[in-house]
């Protein structure tokens, strides 16, 4: 197993260097710089060509790389062009503000679809497995945004139950239970984003499964239906679904950019927003090397949990 691991680990490393190196480029390729975003209409040009000297700006491309990645190596991100405030610090802060919204609607979506995609398996073409499948279609055709909206004007302003913006209300801050009631609209949103993909992907690889050779022989044995799916299809399921879930790792990070903002939740969507807004390049690398790091290790994590699920890959990859 460990021997498996180092070797995964020994290929992924290459790519995050070639990962770092493709971010930090494209950022150089923008047709703004670190300076536009500072230079004001009274500044000379003595002043201008002091913050390109101060900003490194007129080293070599590859000298202003090594350097960017050598602070990295020891866990400095910069500093924020607009506010000053230390990247790794706030992206310290941010990144379990969105896990705390993230994590939980996707477990459960990924329960939820989990379930429903075996009742619809063993439905087939019956009544509830074309109910469910018209779920998914209509979770996935609703527009995220639209959807939080809904909840906003529903939840919040016209029944008044839950508040609609933030962490915490003025004045609570630290109060949990205050923290639940805000986290409670963003969880139902990303339910509606995670789960009707999830539901679709899961119904598609437990149908897959019932047309095996394994499920006619259980039949023959006149095994229950319970039986099957919950001793056998749900086991020979697990492999595309640790797919998904190693493919979700990035997501866990950036991937509730969009309800964050609505409901101006502090995370990283609304750090990547505001950044990139206000053209904020130091905070923008950072976001994008951490995510697509995030791409590489949940694929070394999928192939993790591959062997671990089926030992057969394991074997068959140290041959």
């Amino acid at each position: 197993m460990w021997k498996y691991i180092g070797k995964r680990l020994l290929q992924a490393i290459p790519l995050l260097f070639v990962i770092s190196f493709i971010v930090f480029a494209l950022i150089q390729l923008a047709p703004f710089d670190v300076v536009d975003t500072l230079t004001t209409p009274n500044m000379t040009q003595e002043q201008i060509d002091f913050l390109r000297e101060k900003h490194g700006l007129n080293d070599p491309f590859f000298v202003q790389y090594f350097r960017w990645l050598f602070n990295i190596f020891q866990g400095d991100f910069g500093k924020s062009l607009i506010t000053q405030t230390d990247i790794s610090a706030e992206l310290a802060k941010k990144i379990p503000n969105t896990l705390m919204i993230v994590l939980p609607a996707y477990l459960t979506s990924l329960i939820l679809a989990s379930f429903l995609g075996l009742v619809a398996a063993a439905n087939k073409g019956k009544f509830w497995d074309k109910f469910i499948n018209v779920i998914a279609s209509v979770g996935m055709g609703t527009p995220t945004f639209w959807f939080g909206m809904l909840l906003i004007y529903l939840f919040g302003y016209k029944l008044g139950w839950l508040p609609i913006i933030g962490m915490y209300s003025s004045g609570q801050e630290g109060n949990i239970l205050d923290l639940l009631r805000h986290i409670v609209l963003p969880y139902l949103t990303l339910i509606i984003a995670y789960f009707p993909e999830l539901l679709r992907y899961i119904r598609a690889s437990a149908i897959e499964q019932v047309n095996e050779d394994y499920v006619t022989v259980q039949r023959a044995f006149h095994a229950s239906q319970s039986e099957i799916f919950l001793g056998h299809v749900l086991r020979n399921i697990w492999i595309p679904i640790v797919t998904r879930v190693g493919q979700a790792l990035p997501m866990f990070v950036t991937g509730a950019i969009i309800t964050e903002n609505i409901y101006g939740w502090p995370g990283i969507g609304t750090y990547l927003t505001s950044a990139t807004n206000n053209l904020d390049y130091p905070i923008i690398m950072a976001v994008l090397l951490l995510s697509s790091s995030l791409v590489i290790i949940g694929n070394l994590l999928s192939d993790v949990l591959y062997s671990i699920v089926d030992p057969r890959i394991r074997k068959a990859s140290e041959a």
